[in-house]
This record gives C-alpha cells, structure tokens and sequence, in this order.
C-alpha cells in the first residue's frame, strides 16, 4: 500500500494478524506529526512471523519506542526514516538478531548510538543520517563485518572514526560527514579495498591524507573537504582509478598536485581554499569526463593552459591565485607577458611609479587611479612603512565606453528600457551594436547625496573579486552629459529573470514583466545556496572581507538558468583590518546601513558594520522566499515580526506559513515537503538571531542549506523507485 495517498494513523489492529509477515507503507501521509503516531509498533510485536516493516516517508511523530526491540526475532528489514520521530534508539536492538536493514535517516532522533548494535552480526545497511545524534561512534561497530552501507552523516557525533571499521571488509559506502569527529583518519579504512564511497567531510579531522588512499582502486567518490587535514597530497592518489569525484577542498594541504593523470574518468576536481603550489598540470586538458575543476584560492603560478577543457570557463575557476597568468579571456588573468614586464620593472633602479589622469570622457582611469592611491596611503599612514600600491580599479575593465554610447544603447535613457530604481540611480537595459550584446546600465543621480561614494564604493568592492553568484561588473563611464554635468554609469551583465522579487511577488509586477510562473521549492532552495556561497565568499575568501550591507530580494538577480546573481554593491564596506573607520567613512554612502525590514537590528543602535549584518539580512531574506510574505508586511509590527510569524509555526504548522504558491506548484505536500520547509526555516531563523555573535556563519548556512537539499533529493529519489 505504498505511494497511495494514504492519510490518518496506522491502526493498531495489524497487531492481531499473528502470521502478518511484511508491512509496506511508505511514501504516504500518514501520522500526525504527535505522539501517539508509533502505538502501532507496540501492536506489532504479537506478529511473531513478521520480516519487513516499511513505513519511510509519512509524517509520523512521537518518540522511537523501547518496543522496537521487541519485535520478531525474525525481522529483517526496519524502515521508519523520512519522518518526524523524535527519542532515542533503544538500546536493546541488539534484540533483533536477524536484522539486515535498519534505516532510520530523516528523524529527529537523539542520544548516542547503542552499542548492542554491534551484536547485529547479518546487519548489512545501517542508516541514522540527518539527525540529531551525537557521542561517540561504538567500537563495537566494528563487528558487523557484514556491513556494506553506513551512514552517519548530519548529526553531532564527536571522537574519532572507530579503527575497528576495518573488520568490516564487505563495506562499500561510509558516509560520517558534516560531524565533530576529530582524531586522524584510520589506515584501517584504507585496507577495505571494496569501498567505492569514503564520505568524510566537514568533520575536524587533522593529520595527512595517507598514502594508503592508493588502495583504494574501487574507490569512485572521495569527499575528505572543510576538515583540518595537512601536508603533501599523495602521490599514491593517482591509483585510485575508479574515481568520478575528488573533493579535497577547505583544508591546509600544502606543496604541488601529485600526478593524477591516471583519473581519466575524474567528472569533479576541488582543490580549492588550500595552500597549493606549483604550476597547474596540463593533464586536466585532457580529461573528457571532467565537469569541473576548482583550483581557487592557493598559491598556483605560471601559466594557466588553453587547451582542452581549459578552453571552457564554465568548468575551471581559478580565482585566488595571485601568480597565476594567461588562460582564456573569460578567466580575467593577467597576461603572462606583462606579468613579467612588472616583475623585471619592480627590480629595475629606474622604475617609476607614475599616476596619470586621462581625458574625463569616457574614461574611469583618473577616478579608480585616485581612490586607489588614496587608499594606499592611508594604509602606509597607519603603518608608517612603504607597501606596494593597491592595483587601479581600472585595471580589471578590458573596455571603456561613453556616455554617449550608452545614451544612444539606451534610446536616449528611455522609459521604455526602465528596468528599476533605487536609491542612487535607475537602470536600463541596453543594446550595445559594437558587440550586439545586451547589457544594465545603472546610471547615478549625481544629484543625490552620496551617489559619488556609492560609485566609489561599488566599483572598489567588486574590482577583484570572481565568483559564479556575483553580478558581473563589465565597466563603467565617468564622463559628462551634453548638458555639462557630471555623469556616472556602471555597466553590468544584463540577467535576463530579473530580480528575485518579482519572481516572489508577482502579483506587484506589471503583466508585462510578470514571470509566467511562480518558484518551485527546489529552485528557491537552490536560490538560497547561491546566495548564501557568495555572501561566505565575500566575508572570508576575498583578499579583504567585505559587507555587503543591502541584501534584499530586489539585489538578487536570476540568469536564464535562475542561478542567482548578488547585485548593488552601493553600500558594501570593505572591512580592513587597519585603520577601518576612515575607510569605511571613504567608501560608504551617507551613513546608509540598508534596508527597513532586512537591515540588522544593531545598525539601528549606531553598531559597527560586520559580517553579521549581511548574515542577518540573508534570514530575512530566506524566511521571506519560503514564507512569500516581506517583512515589512503590513500584518507585522512591534512585537510581531517575520521571525517571530515563523518561529510559532515551527514544526507543527509549517506548513499554514509556507508560501501558498510552493504548495501548489506540483509539490507533494507533507513529507519530505514538511520536514524540508522546516528545516530551512531553522537556518533562516538561527540567522536572524538577535545577537550578532549567536547568528550563524555564511559557511555553516550554506553547508546546512546544501545537507537540506540533499536529503530533498535523495527522499524524492526514493519514493521514485
């Protein structure tokens, strides 16, 4: 009776069919989310003969009863995940000696892991992913030697990887990511020579990668990435044949890239946010399989190939590498002939550095040349020693355009290419014939105070900082108008979606630009994870972390695909670490900290610009594009706000606060529906935190919101089959 609809309780009455052998009910509505919810299972152990119990995917409630240990020695298979039950696993399983599979992923479930599971010799999948457990894993775990899938992953399990898993010579899958496990990883573990998947992320995990790896031939997915892990990559590595997916990224491992030109069938290499060195290996040209190769944020130098699938942008980011050069144009790297002009400049005793002004018409250069100066001197003010200076602003623009160009692209700034206004200016979409390519131009009101600075700050937030999420910033105008005026424009890459919030409210938008449908909720999932990586780009991967202090749903902007693109940087703050407040005070617009409804509550009180605002505004931001109502909705005031109309509704009624157009866009309603609205709310939530310090970190948002998205799919992938 799966996949049928059905709603209400399970009736106890399945107690009474004493011979009753398999129960299968999965993938229904059924439970309420209450206690009570698991009283048949009591039921259940007069059913001497039963083997299988399947009831995943419902919204049943309540705590796991201690009964469960009770049930037919004879029972095979225990299914109860992808629901809302909540307690803890009685430690007595070990009852149930004829157990093979025991899932119970999904839950709200507590406590540590009983070691009388260890006693579950025939158990061969085990699974309690994505709870709330936590202690350490049992030894005794080590002996299910029949083991072939473990997953652990998503709780708060702590200690370290028992080495007595390598008695389990049948595993195949081991997933214990996104944990607080610490300690080193087990050689024990790389003597399975069966194991396909090592998923051992987001952990705390020190020491090397073992060169012991290279036993591994079998193994297709290694995911060691956002631990503490150091030293020298393996040479040894390059043996792992079978591997499609190679995740190394967010650790301090340190010296060249081994050779792993054996990996042909490699279709994901990130080797990002390490301390990586050398020249990037040509090999990579040649990996037909290969769908993406990040290599940001190291210490890479020299060229950058051209070849291959170096050709293709789209699959290799390289940003963070100072020393690197050439590659495709779209990588935005330096020539590698002209970094050797300035290497042998800066050696040269005749070199000069000479500052030079151009023409005001058209050109940038004189403007980004002076704040950059600028800067640089304030900085060796406060450090009274000579630094290198800051490089031109102008430098990252390959074209410079003038007003009239973009008077002419824009039909003369045209109310018919009006696409929005804000604070400092409006923006049109343009036609530029020379390249036929369609682009925004945000023209500043000069006449507006602080549309000089939120130029200034704009452009110098946004001239060395790569990344997918980011509205690129394809050049700019500092000229004057035919009237004699000054005229100020920066010239964006035109999104083709607009902006998230007429796609969250449409019904304000006019029919002409009204999208023709609304945002499902893995879209708006998806939306959520691209905004939350370039906010924790921003604030920890620049060279300078930056506050971007206006994040709203008008700033995000959709591309043809609905990848969105943080827009408006007008208010962003560089955060340096010396002498910040004149800085701050240079580059920031007339004591403007955002937005009525998004802006931190601190900023209100005078507090200083942080990261913690941004991080709040993207809770605002996340409650709203789930529960579809603005926080400055007329329903909410004083004490009632946004936070505090989702907070009450969690978990029993999140769905009367979710958005009505998510629930009628072809979305099963119920579970995993339920449990995912809940617990992307929870992140929302936990951002929004009064205490700046108590709100959570852009990269813990984004691990949670992609765990979230995960599980979704997984869940959906399931109640498919």
């Amino acid at each position: 009776m799966e996949v049928n609809g059905l709603v209400g309780s399970i009736p106890p009455g399945f107690g009474k069919l004493r011979n009753l052998q398999s129960i299968s009910l999965h993938s229904n509505f059924l439970g309420s989310n209450f206690s009570g919810d698991l009283d048949f299972l009591d039921a259940l152990t007069n059913c001497t003969q039963l083997q299988s119990i399947s009831v995943a995917n419902n919204t049943l409630g309540g705590d796991l009863p201690t009964s469960i240990s009770n049930l037919s020695i004879n029972l095979m298979e225990l299914t109860l995940q992808m629901n809302f039950i909540s307690g803890s696993i009685s430690r007595d399983i070990g009852n149930l000696i004829s157990l093979q599979s025991l899932w119970l992923g999904e839950n709200m479930l507590t406590k540590t892991l009983p070691t009388s599971l260890g006693t579950l010799s025939g158990l061969v999948e085990l699974s309690v992913y994505s709870n709330k457990m936590s202690g350490e894993i049992p030894f005794s775990i080590g002996n299910i030697t029949r083991l072939e899938k473990l997953y652990l992953s998503n709780n708060s399990f702590e200690g370290i990887i028992p080495t007595s898993l390598g008695n389990c010579n049948y595993l195949l899958q081991l997933y214990v990511e996104n944990n607080k496990l610490s300690g080193t990883l087990p050689l024990e573990i790389l003597k399975i020579v069966r194991l396909v998947v090592l998923s051992i992320s987001d952990n705390y995990l020190t020491g090397f990668l073992p060169k012991d790896i290279g036993r591994l031939e079998n193994l297709v997915m290694l995911y060691v990435e956002h631990n503490k892990l150091s030293g020298k990559l393996p040479e040894t590595l390059g043996k792992c044949f079978s591997m499609e997916e190679l995740q190394l990224q967010g650790n301090f491992f340190e010296g060249t890239i081994p050779d792993i030109s054996g990996l042909v069938g490699v279709k994901e290499v990130d080797f990002s946010n390490n301390y990586l060195s050398g020249s990037i290996p040509i090999y990579f040209a040649n990996f037909n399989s290969l769908e993406n190769l990040n290599l940001s944020i190291n210490n890479f130098e020299g060229k950058v190939p051209t070849e291959g699938k170096f050709k293709n942008a789209t699959i290799v980011s390289v940003f963070g590498n100072k020393n690197l050069c050439g590659g495709v144009l779209e990588l935005k790297l330096s020539p590698c002939l002209s970094q050797e002009l300035e290497k042998r400049a800066k050696h040269s005793s005749l070199s000069k550095k000479v500052v030079t002004g151009v023409s005001i018409g058209g050109s940038v250069f004189m403007i980004f040349s002076i704040a950059s100066v600028s800067l640089c001197w304030f900085k060796n003010r406060k450090k009274n020693k000579t630094n290198a200076e800051t490089p031109s602003t102008v430098g990252t623009f390959h074209e410079q355009i003038s007003y009239g160009d973009l008077r002419n692209a824009t039909d003369g700034f045209s109310s018919s290419n009006l696409m929005g206004s804000g604070s400092f200016g409006a923006v049109f979409k343009a036609l530029l014939p020379a390249k036929n390519k369609v682009v925004a131009v945000k023209v500043l009101n000069m006449q507006q105070r602080g549309a000089m600075k939120s130029f200034m700050a704009e452009c110098e937030s946004l001239k060395d900082v790569r990344h997918r999420n980011l509205v690129k910033l394809l050049t700019a105008c500092s000229s004057i108008d035919y009237q004699g005026n000054q005229f100020r424009a920066l010239i964006y890459e035109f999104m083709p979606n607009g902006s998230l919030d007429m796609w969250l409210h449409s019904e304000e938008v006019e029919e002409i630009h009204r999208p023709s449908r609304t945002l499902t909720l893995l879209e708006r999932l998806r939306i959520a994870i691209d905004v939350a990586s370039v906010l924790d780009y921003l604030h920890v991967h620049c060279h300078e972390a930056i506050a971007h202090c206006d994040l709203k749903p008008s700033n995000v902007l959709l591309d043809n695909d609905l990848t969105a693109h943080v827009s408006d940087f007008g208010l962003a703050r560089i955060l340096l670490k010396f002498d910040q407040e004149y800085f701050l005070n240079q580059l920031s617009s007339a004591g403007v900290r955002g937005t009525i409804g998004y802006a931190a509550p601190e900023y209100g009180l005078g507090g200083q610009i942080s990261t913690h605002g941004d991080v709040y505004s993207f809770g605002i931001l996340v409650l709203e594009m789930f529960s579809g109502k603005r926080p400055t909705n007329e329903v909410f005031g004083e004490n009632f706000t946004l936070c505090s109309y989702v907070k009450s509704a969690l978990p029993e009624r999140v769905l009367e606060v979710a958005d009505e157009f998510i629930l009628h866009s072809g979305l099963r309603i119920g579970f995993p529906a339920a449990k995912c609205l809940t617990l992307v709310f929870e992140v929302g939530l936990r951002c929004c935190e009064e205490s700046p310090v108590s709100r959570l970190a852009m990269s813990e948002a984004v691990k949670e919101l992609i765990s979230i998205r995960e599980s979704f799919f997984r869940s959906r992938r399931r109640a498919a089959r």
